[in-house]
C-alpha cells in the first residue's frame, strides 16, 4: 500500500508535457536513481564572489506545487561526489547515510511551511558563485530516504531565568530577546550551536562565571533601554525627529519610562508571544507576535519574522503590520540599532549603520561583585534595503541609537538586517573585517540571487 502511494505522488509531480532526454549526466546515489529532475540556474549579477549565499524559491514561482520534503533532491553537479563509504561510515550513520554519488552533490535544503498551513512556502539553500557566474543545479523528483542534514543553525525558545525568551543563532554568533523587542546579540568564541544547552541548563551568559563552557562565549550587548543589536518602532511626530516609538515603553499613567524595562502588564500594555517557525539545518526562524500596542497616539499589532543562516553572521528581519491605526498624520516605520557615544565607533552611510569599538561585558543585575569582562572590539549593524527608501535618523533618546525612518508601505511590510561580530570570535574580529563584511552582505541584501528555471525532464 505505501509503495502505490509514494508511486502515485511520484506520478502526481509533472505537470504539462515532460519532454525526453538522452543527457548522461543524471545524478545517482546509492540505488537511488531518479528519472525526473528540473534544470534550474542561479545568476549572481554582482562582481563579487558570494559565499554561502541564500537562494529563495516561492512555491508560487517553482513549476511543481505537489512536492514532500523527502521527494526533492537538490544536486550540484559541479561538486565532487560522494565515494563509497566505509564500512565505519556507514556502521556509523546507518542506513539514512549518502552511499556513492555519481555526476554532482547533493546540498543541504529546506521546504518550508511559513505559514503553518501544512503546505510548504518556500524551497530554501545556499549555494557559492563566484562574480558574474551563473551555475546549473538540478532538482530531481523521486522519494529518498538517505541523507542527514547537520544544522548550522538552531532557533528555541527556552524559560531563562523565570522568562521566557526566544533564541535563534548560527555557529558564528546568536541572538535572544531578553527585552521582548529590543535584540540581545551572544559572541562564540568557536563555532558551535549553544542556545539549547544555554537554555535548558539556565547558564549564565557572561564570560568568566563557573561552570560554563568558555568555547561558548558571552553575552556582548547591554541593551538598557535601547534597540540593542536590533528593533523596531514608530516615528509618530514629524516634527519631533528625536522622539520615537516603542513598544516596550508605552505610556502608562504615572509611570516613568526611565525607570522600568518591561511592559507594565499583559491586559492593559503590549504583550507578546513567541514560536519557532522553523529550525534548521540550513535556516532557523524565530516569529514574534506583539499585540495590544498602544502608543497614546495611535494602536497598532505586528509580527516580527527573525532568520539565521548557516555560515553567516547576521540576521533578518521581515516585519508585517497587521493592525496599523495612527491617530497622526505622517507616521513612519522604523527600525535601528544601539550607537556608540563615541562618533569614531560609528559608521553611517546609505542604509547602513555600523556600531564598533570596546566595551565592558557585565550582567547589569550582578550583585556579587565579579568583574566586567573587558572586550576589545564588539560590532553590530544595521542594513535596511534600497528598495524601502530608509532615510538615518540618530536618535538620542531611549539610547543613543542609529535608527532608519522608513515610509509606510503598502502592504504594511518591510525587512531589515543585523549582523555582529567580536574579537574573540573566529570570524571578522577586527573592525575593519567587520565592516568589510557588512558592506559586501548589503550588497547581497540588495541583489538577490535570480533564479531561471528549465524545463521538466524525464529519463
Amino acid at each position: 500500500m505505501l509503495r502505490r502511494t509514494l508511486l502515485s505522488l511520484c506520478a502526481s509531480l509533472l505537470l504539462g508535457a515532460v519532454g525526453n532526454t538522452t543527457d548522461k549526466g543524471w545524478y545517482t546515489e546509492g540505488n537511488f536513481a531518479p528519472t525526473k529532475r528540473l534544470m534550474i540556474t542561479l545568476t549572481n549579477t554582482l562582481n563579487m564572489d558570494r559565499i554561502d549565499c541564500p537562494v529563495v524559491i516561492t512555491r508560487e514561482q517553482f513549476p511543481v506545487k505537489k512536492l514532500h520534503e523527502m521527494w526533492v533532491t537538490v544536486v550540484d553537479p559541479s561538486l565532487p561526489s560522494k565515494p563509497e563509504p566505509t564500512k565505519e561510515e556507514i556502521a556509523f550513520v546507518g542506513g539514512h547515510g549518502i552511499r556513492k554519488e555519481t555526476n554532482g552533490h547533493q546540498i543541504f535544503y529546506q521546504l518550508d511551511d511559513l505559514d503553518k498551513d501544512g503546505i510548504w512556502d518556500e524551497l530554501y539553500f545556499q549555494t557559492d558563485l563566484k562574480a558574474h557566474e551563473s551555475k546549473t543545479l538540478y532538482i530531481y523528483f523521486g522519494f529518498s530516504g538517505r541523507g542527514w542534514n547537520q544544522h548550522g543553525t538552531h532557533a528555541t525558545i527556552g524559560s531563562y531565568m523565570r522568562h521566557i525568551i526566544p533564541w535563534w543563532e548560527s555557529a558564528n554568533i546568536g541572538w535572544k530577546l531578553w527585552f521582548p523587542t529590543s535584540v540581545d546579540m551572544y559572541g562564540k568564541r568557536k563555532p558551535m550551536l549553544m542556545s539549547e544547552e544555554m537554555c535548558i541548563r539556565n547558564l549564565c551568559g557572561y564570560a568568566g562565571v563557573p561552570k560554563v563552557n568558555f568555547d561558548y562565549g558571552s553575552d556582548i550587548m547591554a541593551v538598557g533601554s535601547t534597540f540593542g543589536a536590533g528593533g523596531i518602532g514608530l516615528f509618530e511626530f514629524a516634527e519631533k525627529p528625536d522622539s520615537i516609538s516603542t513598544p516596550r515603553f508605552t505610556p502608562v499613567p504615572g509611570d516613568k519610562i526611565s525607570e522600568r524595562n518591561f511592559n507594565e502588564d499583559q491586559i492593559t500594555d503590549t504583550r507578546y508571544s513567541f514560536d519557532v517557525v522553523v529550525n534548521g539545518p540550513m535556516r532557523s526562524v524565530i516569529r514574534v507576535r506583539t499585540m495590544n500596542w498602544k502608543t497614546g497616539n495611535g494602536f497598532y499589532e505586528l509580527v516580527q519574522d527573525y532568520t539565521a543562516y548557516t555560515n553567516q553572521s547576521y540576521s533578518t528581519c521581515k516585519v508585517q503590520f497587521s493592525k496599523f491605526f495612527p491617530a497622526l498624520n505622517g507616521v513612519s516605520f522604523a527600525c535601528g540599532i544601539k550607537a556608540n557615544t563615541d562618533e569614531s565607533c560609528n559608521v553611517v552611510e546609505k542604509g547602513i549603520a555600523i556600531r564598533i569599538g570596546s566595551e565592558l561585558v557585565a550582567d547589569p543585575d550582578d550583585d556579587t561583585g565579579q568583574k566586567a569582562h573587558k572586550v576589545d572590539f564588539i560590532g553590530s549593524a544595521l542594513v535596511v534595503k534600497d528598495k524601502y527608501s530608509p532615510a538615518y535618523q540618530r536618535v538620542k533618546t531611549l539610547g543613543p541609537n542609529h535608527t532608519f525612518r522608513i515610509p509606510v508601505t503598502g502592504d504594511m511590510t518591510f525587512e531589515y538586517l543585523i549582523a555582529g561580530a567580536w574579537n574573540e570570535g573566529v570570524v571578522y574580529n577586527t573592525p575593519e573585517l567587520f565592516k568589510a563584511y557588512v558592506k559586501k552582505t548589503a550588497m547581497e541584501y540588495n541583489n538577490p540571487v535570480q533564479v531561471a528555471f528549465g524545463g521538466l525532464e524525464q529519463q
